[in-house]
């Protein structure tokens, strides 16, 4: 009886040793697979929820889809949908405010298309202050996020620090959490639109769950976390899905003569392009 259980035991390690080459086999290297990617005329689709929660009841949320661009250093074009719907005691507030009309036309659809630094804004909510003729307001050197909120994957910098920063990763799926101080250090995006939140103390964290597809591309991020700083706090809960990596994208422009710039409308159209953070 005893030979058969040390033959038995024996048969399982001889099993296990077996086994051991294919789950040794080293995962696709993502910052590879993304700078691989960038191949001009190729890009993804982006559908991306956003939930912004300053707590007692006010938040808002923002949907965006659309495709994306890529070039050989990464994303150069997009364009996208973008819709906003405020919550019942946020839109019941800015009413009292005196600013409700401003906040139901905040909730309108816009278009976004992205090319370069610049961003071309077209809408219902920008259509009355538009000269006749033209239906797109031209915005330089826009900041705007294309995909998640929190956490921009198309980013190499932003992603290798995700990776270095898991806490597991199984059956393609990668979790982990990541100190904003240290996000703010290798993410222009999350500095540049956080950067009163990053260096908070006490330092605030954020997490996340990737999603990885066979050839190492991420198809889903979600992240999730509690911004703090001297202004106050917002809870930001961020899920983006990215579908048909490679396929081709090509984004037209507007004509010239149907845009507008930013400048030469001011008083009458956001300062910046209308988004999540703006």
């Amino acid at each position: 009886m005893k030979q058969t259980v040390v033959g038995v035991a024996l048969i399982a390690g001889l099993a296990q040793l077996a086994a051991a080459p294919a789950q040794a086999t080293p995962r696709v290297d993502p910052v590879k697979a993304l700078q691989a990617a960038w191949t001009r005329g190729k890009g993804m689709n982006v559908v991306s929820t956003t939930k912004v929660d300053y707590g007692r009841g006010l938040f808002y949320t923002f949907y965006m889809d659309g495709t994306v661009g890529l070039g050989a250093q990464g994303e150069i074009t997009s364009d996208e949908s973008q819709s906003l719907q405020l919550s019942k005691r946020l839109m019941s507030g800015l009413k009292k405010l005196g600013m409700g009309e401003d906040a139901a036309e905040d909730e309108l659809p816009l278009r976004v298309i992205s090319s370069g630094h610049d961003d071309y804004v077209s809408g219902p909510s920008l259509a009355d202050a538009l000269p006749q003729g033209t239906s797109w307001v031209r915005y330089p050197y826009a900041d705007r996020p294309t995909g998640n909120l929190l956490l921009d994957v198309l980013e190499p910098t932003t992603l290798k620090a995700l990776l270095a920063h898991r806490t597991s990763w199984r059956g393609g799926v990668l979790k982990g959490t990541i100190k904003t101080d240290k996000l703010a250090k290798v993410s222009r995006s999350f500095a540049s639109r956080f950067g009163a939140y990053s260096g908070s103390e006490p330092v605030s964290t954020v997490a996340y769950t990737l999603r990885l597809g066979s050839t190492g591309l991420v198809e889903r991020l979600s992240a999730k976390g509690v911004l703090r700083s001297y202004k106050g706090s917002l809870r930001i809960d961020s899920d983006t899905r990215y579908s048909a990596w490679g396929q081709q994208v090509t984004v037209l422009l507007p004509l010239r003569g149907d845009v507008i710039d930013q400048e030469q409308l001011k008083g009458k159209v956001p300062n910046q392009v209308p988004s999540a953070w703006n």
